[in-house]
């Protein structure tokens, strides 16, 4: 995402519109994990000891069942809800409402991405393309793209009907704080032991991103860059 709207809008500050974008996402996680650890996670620490063993080369065997174990929880525990996700995804990219093989633009995730682009407008980018395009994004962040390019035609010039170098901008802070992807949710799952509270963590995420972008429009905004 970032390379691609980089190069679309910032052909020649794009290494520093990256920058800003990663220490925006490291600022952004200092704070939130500031506020969760006053609030949610308000306590007193619990003290970590771990005695660390004595260093020995591991055997062939030992590595590679520790590597079983590992794909194997990856494979139970994460797949699934990736598989059901990238399913549930095709499925309203491949049919319309009447269950017939649909165009891109008529298809049940074209239709939801209306439903879901006016909470967009107030970012600057109401496009139902867009709305589609984040969606499809929950699968995992490339294919933002990839639905944008499909979207368009094939024809990733065309960005610029959708997007001035400012809604760009705050497009990219949305992106980079919304919910990574179905694999971290389900990261998530794993480690908190509830789906309530990895759906807990998914609507957190996407209204931080939104709060953010929000904010970068208005200074923006004041500023006269719309």
């Amino acid at each position: 995402i970032y390379t691609v709207f980089t190069a679309a809008f910032f052909p020649h500050s794009g290494a520093l519109v990256m920058l800003g974008l990663y220490l925006g996402g490291i600022l952004v996680g200092i704070v939130a994990a500031k506020v969760l650890g006053a609030t949610a996670f308000k306590g007193n620490p619990v003290p970590f000891v771990m005695e660390l063993p004595n260093y020995r080369f591991p055997s062939a065997r030992s590595v590679g069942q520790l590597i079983w174990e590992k794909a194997k929880d990856f494979l139970q525990k994460a797949f699934t809800i990736i598989f059901v996700a990238t399913v549930l995804i095709w499925f309203l990219q491949t049919f319309d409402t009447r269950l017939n093989v649909a165009a891109p633009d008529t298809s049940l995730l074209a239709l939801i991405g209306s439903w879901v682009a006016p909470i967009f407008k107030p970012l600057g980018f109401g496009d139902w393309r867009v709305s589609t395009a984040l969606i499809t994004g929950f699968t995992a962040k490339e294919s933002v793209v990839s639905t944008l390019t499909v979207l368009l035609g094939g024809d990733t010039a065309a960005l610029s009907t959708m997007f001035t170098p400012f809604t760009a901008v705050v497009f990219l802070v949305f992106t980079l704080l919304y919910t990574p992807c179905v694999a971290a949710v389900a990261a998530a799952k794993r480690e908190l032991g509830s789906a309530k509270a990895a759906a807990g963590v998914v609507v957190m995420q996407c209204g931080i991103a939104w709060v953010v972008a929000f904010v970068v429009h208005c200074i923006g905004t004041l500023l006269g860059f719309v």
